[in-house]
């Protein structure tokens, strides 16, 4: 199973938050492409970069930032935050990024969603933010009636890639994530699954790599704090 970095970007840093909250903020580091160097020198198979700005703001702020990780990177990158339109999109795959990342307007609007996947097969990760159960859009600032299970669903069938499942209320603690919602988005699913939401630990690593049909877990806050070593995770993984 890949173990993701996570490199968030909020005002040209490096950042983390505790459950989407922007008053929640951690910064980890004023050169986010740095960041990304040394997780790709350490034996990241991916890495995992969103545009906070933009997911606030609700269209992409810092596209450039992230071509620039994906130019200075020898690994893909999935990239998201602010994604509402084809045309940023588009922006966003021609920067470099190898996989683009559609949240809210993804579960607002099954008609774009299926669209995108078509123009840009292979290449949409569908983002399934969820709190007990139901989707939240919006910069997770607002959540809807739709159920994880339900998006996780649509995705399949518009023709998604992956599917990326976060636990928003876990993400950023450290608390351990939510094996059951994940089990049952990937049950759903039938694509691969990105877990995402409270990694605290090897442990927890190798309990997500237990369930069928997860392939990755995107981890930020446990790797910067070194709960989680990265060379370490990845060797263990391998090795299960």
């Amino acid at each position: 199973m890949m173990v993701i970095p996570a490199v968030d970007l909020r005002g040209g840093r490096c950042v983390r938050l505790v459950q989407g909250r922007q008053e929640s903020e951690t910064v980890f580091a004023e050169d986010p492409v740095g960041v990304a160097r040394r997780w790709v020198e350490r034996g990241a198979p991916r890495l995992h970069v969103v545009d906070l700005d933009g997911a606030f703001a609700g269209s992409p702020k810092q596209t450039g930032l992230i071509g620039a990780i994906a130019q200075q990177s020898r690994v893909p990158v999935e990239a998201g935050g602010g994604l509402r339109s084809l045309e940023s999109i588009e922006r966003l795959l021609a920067s470099g990024a190898r996989w683009a990342l559609l949240g809210t307007r993804a579960a607002l609007d099954p008609v774009f969603l299926a669209e995108a996947c078509r123009r840009f097969p292979g290449r949409i990760i569908v983002a399934v933010d969820a709190a007990d159960g139901k989707i939240a859009v919006d910069g997770w600032t607002r959540r809807l009636e739709l159920a994880a299970t339900e998006l996780a669903r649509q995705a399949r069938e518009a023709g998604a890639a992956e599917i990326l499942y976060t636990d928003i209320a876990r993400d950023g603690t450290q608390a351990g994530p939510n094996l059951a919602s994940t089990e049952a988005v990937a049950r759903v699913a039938g694509l691969p699954v990105l877990a995402s939401g409270g990694v605290g630990s090897l442990e927890d690593l190798k309990r997500l790599a237990g369930i069928p049909g997860v392939i990755g877990a995107v981890v930020g806050r446990a790797l910067y704090t070194g709960a989680v070593d990265l060379p370490q995770a990845l060797a263990e993984l391998a090795a299960c």
